[in-house]
């Protein structure tokens, strides 16, 4: 196992760890030239993953099965659709266990999303993990089982971010799906720019809120629904939440809007009035 000290580290810096197979006890560290990111406030909302959202065919929780959701994701996947090729997986075991043990340290998240069988049983269907700190969430992997699914989870993190607080959602590498979505791509070395902003402002309302109290979460609940999001000054004196907590902030805003048993109605009205 990975060292969690040494394992966040590397984030800090701009690196993740890989293996060339599921059985493979060995890791390499991985700094891209290219980094994708996912901007907050350039997600794209389609009409179709919107109308998702409102009908209410998933659950979605936060931090409740992160192993089933690794399983998953390292899960052998067909090279492409047509084809009966499977692609191997870089999550190692080692890598694995070394994630479960950052979650049970609080500093790894996954989201589910959950769909009912013909058998009234709930089933995971889609989901994602990563990594969580300041004001950064290291997206590791996703997957879906149905259509629509993983994207659901991407939305209920962006809502939970802009929520919380956050800045910066790494992507690491550039794919169709993520691209359709508003990530884009840049540079390393601007990667590594914005990644250090963001824990910096992370310090900055650490500051503010050990002087304000309370204070800076409401003001961070507050601009991530008023007028002053994307205010650059608002966010760096509003606490930032942790994504347990904002995803947390999000369903008792749901509950707050008269639409408890819809959220996702609510997040998709969410995304679109903070858009």
């Amino acid at each position: 196992m990975i060292e969690p000290e040494l394992l966040m580290l590397a984030y800090r810096s701009g690196i993740f760890p890989m293996s060339d197979a599921r059985d493979d006890p060995e890791i390499f560290w991985i700094e891209p030239r290219l980094r994708a990111i996912l901007p907050l406030e350039g997600f794209h909302l389609s009409h179709s993953l919107a109308r998702t959202l409102r009908r209410g065919r998933f659950t979605v929780t936060c931090n409740t099965a992160f192993s089933e959701v690794m399983d998953a994701c390292a899960a052998p996947r067909r090279v492409r659709p047509e084809s009966d090729d499977e692609s191997g997986s870089w999550i190692s075991h080692r890598i694995q266990a070394s994630y479960e043990n950052l979650h049970h340290l609080g500093q790894a998240h996954s989201i589910e999303v959950w769909q009912m069988d013909d058998s009234g049983e709930r089933r995971l269907v889609g989901g994602l993990y990563g990594v969580g700190f300041d004001r950064v969430f290291c997206g590791e992997s996703m997957f879906s089982r149905v259509a629509d699914a993983s994207k659901v989870a991407l939305a209920w993190l962006i809502a939970a971010m802009r929520l919380g607080g956050g800045e910066l959602l790494d992507c690491q590498f550039m794919t169709p799906h993520l691209a359709s979505m508003g990530a884009v791509e840049m540079p390393q070395k601007r990667y590594l720019s914005l990644l250090r902003q963001a824990q910096s402002s992370s310090q900055q309302s650490s500051d503010h809120s050990s002087a304000a109290g309370c204070e800076g979460v409401e003001t961070a609940a507050g601009a991530a629904l008023g007028t002053e999001t994307g205010s650059a000054g608002a966010a760096s004196a509003a606490a930032v939440l942790a994504l347990p907590e904002a995803f947390a902030a999000l369903l008792e805003r749901a509950v707050d809007s008269g639409i408890a048993s819809s959220p996702g109605k609510f997040i998709a009205q969410f995304l679109t009035q903070t858009s």
